[in-house]
């Protein structure tokens, strides 16, 4: 590699690095509690008692209550109120419904309503003025990790550190590739300076960590995307299928028809899938005419591809189903992989120490820059030095 185009690859590492790190550990820091999220709501939640084993809603057996009966409750439970999610749990027979003001509420106005839809009992009522206690702190980390309280200007902001990020790993090992060549792979310099002996500890575990910090850095700057995915997916996949009712007024709360009549209509058309939310009309995931019921499948990969049926809301027929595209399904499958949830407790506890690499390469990057600038000579700049750029 020429001197040109070391340094021009150093530049790209230095200022994509330090443009990045303080976003980055504060993802870093966020991040690590929100690994064990389900861990830690079992912990300090009590955790409820169901009427019935965990068949959940994948199963047809006799026993669990009809939607109609569950959605009942819960708009008897918030008067005035509209449905907007109904979502399922295969693994217990419990649900959530969310309700809100209007069709087309957002999340600061829901309330979430958890039942054990074999006795139709109320488990609890969530809104985000209700929060409190370690849900309240997750709730924050949640926020702080995702937009930074600035929606999405927030989202947007962080993926372009994402990208940030994506680059300076790249940069690093451009940079780190020569300079291995003359050292053996692992090799620490301890008997040397201290700046050379962190330079060392930055590489190793920079280039020991380099296949997860590259996932984990793409699938941030995708779940960053998650809105204009969304609006994409609704602009030109959701449109297409509901053509025919473009133009219409959207359909009263008071017109919805019948949830069982609906579900039994998209069952019969993906009766290999389950559940897992319905849609109600109005909102992001739906028209304003339909009832759109999400599926997924009943394998480990295929539960985290969703394929919506929409069912005329009204009437209770069927309308269209078809799979997601590839730039959802690439969203879909990117939000567990960048938290590891997907693979039980050992997979966290690797994702854990694999972030603590994180935060250890960055804080010894900003080291060795902020120890290179002190002791920087104009006058003679040698090759090697150039190579000790901090590289991942």
């Amino acid at each position: 590699m020429t001197r040109a185009a070391i340094k021009a690859w150093a530049w790209v590492h230095k200022w994509t690095s330090l443009m990045s790190t303080a976003f980055l550990l504060m993802l870093c820091l966020t991040g690590l509690p929100l690994i064990f999220h389900d861990e830690i709501d079992w912990l300090f939640e009590e955790q409820p008692t169901y009427g019935m084993p965990g068949i959940g809603s994948s199963s047809t057996a006799a026993g669990l209550l009809p939607l109609d009966d569950m959605l009942t409750r819960a708009l008897d439970n918030r008067p005035g109120e509209v449905p907007l999610y109904m979502a399922f749990d295969n693994d217990q027979p419990s649900m959530t419904i969310t309700t809100g003001p209007r069709p087309d509420s957002p999340g600061s106005e829901m309330t979430i309503q958890s039942f054990d839809r074999s006795t139709g009992e109320l488990i609890a009522s969530v809104s985000e003025d209700s929060v409190s206690g370690v849900s309240a702190v997750m709730h924050f980390l949640l926020e702080l990790h995702t937009d930074m309280f600035l929606g999405l200007p927030g989202m947007l902001f962080l993926g372009a550190m994402g990208m940030c990020f994506v680059a300076a790993l790249v940069s690093g090992v451009v940079l780190y590739a020569p300079f291995i060549r003359k050292l053996d792979f692992g090799t620490l310099r301890v008997s040397r300076s201290a700046r050379t002996k962190w330079l060392d500890y930055h590489n190793l575990l920079g280039i020991v960590g380099l296949a997860w910090m590259l996932v984990v850095g793409l699938t941030g700057v995708i779940n960053a995307l998650a809105v204009p995915i969304e609006a994409a997916w609704k602009a030109n996949e959701l449109a297409s299928m509901t053509r025919e009712y473009a133009g219409r007024k959207p359909l009263d709360p008071a017109r919805y028809g019948s949830l069982d009549k609906a579900m039994a209509a998209a069952r019969a058309e993906l009766p290999d899938n389950n559940p897992q939310f319905i849609a109600f009309p109005g909102g992001t995931f739906s028209s304003n005419h339909h009832y759109a019921v999400f599926f997924q499948g009943d394998t480990p990969l295929t539960e985290r591809l969703l394929t919506p049926a929409l069912v005329d809301a009204e009437t209770g027929t069927f309308t269209a189903a078809r799979a997601m595209p590839w730039y959802y399904q690439a969203l879909s499958l990117s939000r567990p992989l960048h938290f590891g949830d997907y693979g039980g407790l050992p997979l966290k506890l690797l994702w854990a120490a694999l972030t603590l690499f994180t935060i250890h390469v960055l804080g010894t990057g900003l080291y060795l820059w902020l120890a290179k600038r002190k002791s920087y000579a104009p006058a003679a700049i040698p090759d090697h030095a150039l190579l000790s750029e901090p590289a991942e």
